[in-house]
């Protein structure tokens, strides 16, 4: 017997919304994706209408489905393990259909709005002060805050303070403009989410979502989530090993990565050839191949200015934003002795040249990317993945995240990978040749034409003998 809470014996009341069924659960999100539907809300809705939607869920016309929060609540229980196993078992299928070719990659990234406003930043705490650091009139951040460093908020304090002082675009000077940077803010709605801005569109917290398309039908091999206030570059390693991990898996080798020039560098030009393969991405910045007045002797490891004095290779050294670079000097005295020096180095006492230490590699870049290979590589990575950025964006419904938290965005980015996929495979048709089998007459021999010659002689009748 249960005792209810008012005393009264009787069977126990059921409370709460009842589970979802996973395979459910991840037909309910597909199709979401697949109808550009972000809503989990307006999604539960959206398929209540359609008796296909029902029958491919598994429900009856009089059956009720799931409360929307229920779906977001499983969406949160879900590992992204489990996510990233139905995006490799779907990738596997594109793989046996031969819609994967494995040789050539075409790599980029886009923002995504996140599920946060800016109207919501609050400013970073110093660490150890019990208030914030930036006097804006705002209330103080409720614990627990975000910090940081304390040198970098004075830092960044000072940077805004002269910004404001400058003339500036229009709203600079306003009293209520306020200077943004992930330095010193952060959204409590969504910790993860970053605040950026890309030419031609509003200041906002969004991802980056990086994807790996396949040249050869355009089937996405790679998705991941990252922050948006660091370089792609710096993106780059992390998603080369999970591309190389599946590609593996599917027993496929990457022999060229296509990339635009935010993927550039030194490191990463290193990096695929370490691993055997070719990265096609534009040289950029500050690199440049030759030296202008110095000439370079590579088995010396030395340069030559133009009055004919050596500059050796003396150390390595470390720059502020952490690359290694090589440090090339002449002496003190072909410097002061040389006639070229009011006009070579007049505020220095001798002529000092950095080269990075990835030159060799930049090198070589720079050389493929003026080839004519060069240029087709650059429009094949255009109309690839730039192309697949556009119909995710705008018709499978990531133009804005439902979630947040790094983690979910990145379930979000394989369930639309996955969806993409889907119908790239129901699309493909293979060209199958139609065949026809015609029985042709054996030519004859020269004994079977003899024999029926001999035959249609036997055949011809013989002449009646005598008259009339």
């Amino acid at each position: 017997m249960v005792i209810s809470l008012s005393g009264n014996a009787g069977p126990l009341q059921p409370t709460g919304q009842p589970s979802l069924d996973p395979v459910v659960f991840f037909k309910l999100v597909l199709v979401g994706r697949l109808e550009n539907l972000v809503s989990d809300r307006r999604l539960v809705e959206y398929c209540a209408l359609r008796l296909d939607i029902l029958l491919f869920l598994g429900y009856e016309v009089d059956k009720e489905l799931p409360w929307h929060s229920t779906a977001s609540r499983t969406r949160q229980l879900f590992p992204a393990a489990v996510f990233e196993r139905l995006f490799d078992h779907v990738f596997a299928q594109c793989v046996a259909r031969g819609l994967v070719a494995g040789d050539t990659q075409a790599v980029d990234s886009a923002p995504v709005k996140a599920n946060a406003s800016l109207d919501s930043v609050r400013e970073k705490q110093p660490t150890g002060a019990s208030g914030p650091f930036l006097a804006t009139g705002q209330p103080a951040v409720p614990s627990p805050a975000v910090t940081a460093a304390a040198h970098h908020l004075r830092r960044e304090a000072a940077r805004q303070a002269k910004r404001r002082s400058e003339p500036g675009p229009l709203g600079a000077q306003h009293e209520q403009a306020r200077l943004l940077s992930n330095k010193t803010h952060y959204s409590p709605t969504d910790p993860d989410a970053r605040i950026s801005i890309k030419p031609g569109k509003a200041r906002a917290l969004n991802y980056l979502c990086s994807l790996a398309v396949d040249t050869a039908h355009g089937v996405i091999r790679h998705v991941q989530a990252d922050y948006t206030d660091s370089r792609d570059s710096l993106h780059l390693p992390r998603l080369l090993t999970g591309l190389q991990r599946r590609l593996g898996t599917n027993e496929l080798r990457l022999r060229d990565l296509l990339a635009d020039a935010g993927y550039a560098n030194g490191s990463n030009y290193a990096l695929l050839e370490a691993q055997q393969g070719t990265a096609w991405i534009p040289v950029f910045g500050q690199y440049k191949p030759e030296i202008a007045g110095f000439t370079y002797d590579a088995s010396a490891d030395t340069y030559a200015c133009a009055a004919g004095k050596v500059l050796p290779f003396h150390r390595f050294n470390v720059t502020p934003d952490g690359s290694w670079v090589k440090l090339y000097w002449a002496t003190y005295r072909d410097c002061q002795q040389c006639p070229l020096k009011p006009t070579c180095v007049p505020g220095a006492k001798r002529k000092q040249l950095t080269k990075t230490i990835y030159d060799a590699a930049y090198r070589r870049a720079w050389q493929r990317q003026q080839s004519r290979r060069g240029h087709r590589h650059r429009h094949l990575r255009q109309s690839t993945v730039e192309a697949v950025f556009g119909n995710l964006l705008h018709h499978y419904g990531l133009r804005r995240m439902n979630v947040r938290g790094q983690a979910g965005a990145h379930k979000t980015m394989l369930l639309t990978a996955v969806a993409y996929n889907l119908k790239k495979l129901l699309k493909h048709r293979p060209n199958r040749q139609a065949s026809l089998a015609m029985v042709l007459p054996r030519p004859l021999l020269a004994a079977d034409r003899r024999a029926r010659r001999q035959n249609r002689r036997s055949q011809v009748p013989t002449p009646a003998l005598g008259g009339r």
